[in-house]
């Protein structure tokens, strides 16, 4: 194969699912980021008959990337095309198919092709490419596999929850104050050190070291998309060691009464590690309620550091 010019390549995995079932996982990005551990966020810019146009924010060999695509949806035939709108270098263009092809009833093979191009063909940044979709290939379809085949199972380790507080004051001033995560270790007493970088404006890496109420400290790495005034997403990929996923969004609602700030988290508990944190006879429930008064717990004091801020700020 020639070192310049387009690639292609595919990839498969076989799934213990309906060929229909796992079709609809695929077609259904807001899903994305608690099924692919690359995908950050995805929003749906536009949406059509068989045809929807879609931002993604995901990781590519541990740089946090964004992209456009167009995709084609034909669900009779299982297929999903994708090609991507407007790419990050050093791609120069980038596309694909998702084919979901029924073995049986209960099983199915996926195989995800893709092509590319480096811009000017540069070999380094084709051998960039070519791990990059070798390793997120490999990490999505695996992903997809353990999702669907234990779904049962994850329904009672992932849930979701949120805490919100009325504010009276702006939304820009309340969304400031949660974006500013690099003053955060002044302004909030459970973050003891952080570290914010934003190479990309709107997309932000923040790593920090926060306290839990024992007086322990643990580290975190997130990716956050920030939406000027209105909210900011973000994703977890450095855990503790209760939780596989954390995802969450803090939302700023303006009003004629104020405004109304609010965090949402959705999690799914390690269940290996149990036992080790809370002892041997702790339970899944156990984990839930502990997971959620911590996250709960720094979620409610930074909402109301954020509310003074914002109030003082009037």
């Amino acid at each position: 194969m020639s070192n310049t010019g387009q690639r292609s390549v595919e990839h498969e995995i076989v799934i213990s699912a309906p060929a229909a079932a796992v079709y609809r996982l695929i077609a259904e990005v807001e899903n994305w980021p608690q099924i692919f551990p690359p995908t950050i966020h995805v929003d749906q810019v536009e949406t059509g008959v068989g045809e929807e146009r879609i931002r993604i924010w995901a990781t590519a060999n541990g740089e946090a990337k964004n992209w456009t695509s167009r995709r084609v949806l034909s669900p009779d035939e299982l297929r999903i095309e994708f090609r991507q709108e407007v790419s990050a270098p050093p791609v120069a263009s980038m596309g694909g198919t998702w084919l979901i092809e029924p073995l049986s009833a209960g099983e199915s093979r996926v195989r995800l092709l893709h092509d590319y191009r480096a811009i000017d063909d540069d070999p380094e940044g084709l051998a960039w490419i070519e791990e990059a979709v070798d390793r997120n290939s490999r990490s999505e379809l695996a992903a997809l596999k353990t999702n669907i085949e234990f779904v049962h199972g994850a329904e009672e380790l992932t849930f979701s929850f949120e805490d919100s507080v009325q504010v009276d004051g702006s939304a820009k001033d309340v969304y400031d104050f949660i974006n500013e995560a690099d003053l955060w270790s002044e302004r909030l007493p459970h973050v003891a050190t952080v570290r914010l970088t934003e190479d990309v404006p709107g997309l932000q890496t923040l790593e920090m070291d926060t306290r839990a109420k024992d007086g322990s400290t643990h580290t975190t790495k997130s990716y956050r998309v920030t939406f000027p005034h209105q909210r900011i997403v973000y994703k977890q990929v450095t855990l503790p060691a209760l939780m596989t996923l954390h995802t969450g969004y803090w939302t700023f609602t303006e009003g004629p009464d104020g405004t109304t700030a609010s965090s949402q988290h959705t999690v799914v508990l390690n269940t290996a590690n149990i036992a080790r944190i809370l002892g041997p006879d702790a339970t899944v429930d156990d984990a839930r309620s502990y997971v959620r008064s911590a996250l709960s717990t720094n979620s409610r004091a930074t909402l109301t550091h954020a509310k003074d801020y914002a109030e003082s700020s009037r």
